[in-house]
């Protein structure tokens, strides 16, 4: 693991894999998780069909920055903050969070790159690729959403369970039982997984680094963000979205908003599939992402090549 260090100050820790010359995938973890949440056979199969790939801790997650020097502001007060004169202290935006990986790709020298982000990290990589469209060569989401946060009785009811399964107290055994007890909720109903695993993965997860509090300030920053959809009609990347049917934080309808918003946008429902990574799904996946990022390419090779030809054909003249 390596970090670098961004002209706001933070720190943000990475893995950077394979040959330094290929097309480079930068993947965007989500809400709260670490990068290392990035299933080994997914990151590592991507290097193995000749990309780089990097992965890396967002802002106040695993060993990167953690912003504990904010106080932790009301997600309520947030929300609420949008349709009355309320003030509501928010620590950062997911613009502030784009801004990360603008400044990653800067110190590795990629100047442009394939995005692929998962839940939030997908809401953060659809920020970049309408943003700074020359930077973006392929754009992959996976059970995202390109929705602002709007309370639903559903979603409601879904935080209301994590809050119950929230520690009282921060110890490591709390914390490693929460890590279980929430992917059981989020999880595929397809394809469980024993509770043996789930704990295994939990430690992984806590000994590495805990950080509750960064979950709520980032939760913080889904909300206080403004609506995606007009800035998300701007992509013009080949975009592949994955959903799961079977999401219960962001239903699958979420992925056909996205999809139709996106111009020649491919949409994949996995049956059984709910909010986390499965075994059973990644050589799936890391096919799809791989042959989607293979053809973006391979397009972009093209756009350069008749450029070159053009160019060559003037100056002919």
């Amino acid at each position: 693991m390596a970090i670098i260090k961004t002209k706001k100050g933070i720190k943000l820790s990475y893995q950077d894999e394979g040959d330094k010359t290929a097309p480079a995938i930068i993947l965007i973890m989500g809400l709260g998780a670490q990068m290392i949440v990035w299933p080994d056979s997914l990151y590592y199969g991507l290097v193995k069909k000749g990309f780089r790939a990097i992965r890396f801790d967002n802002r106040d997650v695993g060993l990167s920055s953690h912003l504990d020097d904010y106080k932790n502001p009301s997600l309520f007060k947030t929300w609420l903050s949008k349709y009355l004169p309320i003030r509501s202290n928010i620590p950062y935006l997911l613009d502030d969070m784009a801004d990360d990986v603008l400044a990653l790709m800067a110190a590795l020298k990629i100047k442009k790159t394939h995005l692929v982000g998962a839940s939030m990290g997908g809401m953060i990589a659809q920020t970049i690729a309408a943003k700074h469209k020359k930077k973006v060569l392929s754009l992959t989401t996976i059970m995202s959403s390109s929705s602002t946060f709007k309370p639903t009785i559903k979603s409601l009811k879904v935080f209301l369970k994590v809050s119950k399964l929230q520690p009282k107290t921060l110890t490591r055994s709390a914390a490693i039982n929460y890590n279980i007890q929430l992917n059981q909720l989020i999880g595929s109903p397809a394809y469980p997984q024993s509770e043996e695993l789930l704990k295994e993965h939990a430690i992984k997860i806590i000994d590495r680094s805990y950080n509750q509090n960064g979950y709520k300030r980032q939760l913080i920053a889904i909300a206080a963000s403004k609506n995606r959809a007009q800035l998300i009609k701007k992509i013009k990347a080949p975009t592949l979205i994955i959903h799961g049917n079977a999401d219960i934080v962001f239903p699958s309808i979420e992925g056909e908003k996205t999809a139709k918003l996106i111009k020649k946008s491919k949409l994949k429902i996995i049956d059984g599939m709910g909010h986390n990574f499965v075994p059973e799904l990644t050589p799936k996946m890391t096919k799809w992402i791989a042959k989607h990022i293979k053809k973006s390419q391979r397009k972009y090779l093209e756009k350069l090549r008749n450029k070159k030809h053009q160019l060559v054909n003037q100056n002919k003249l």
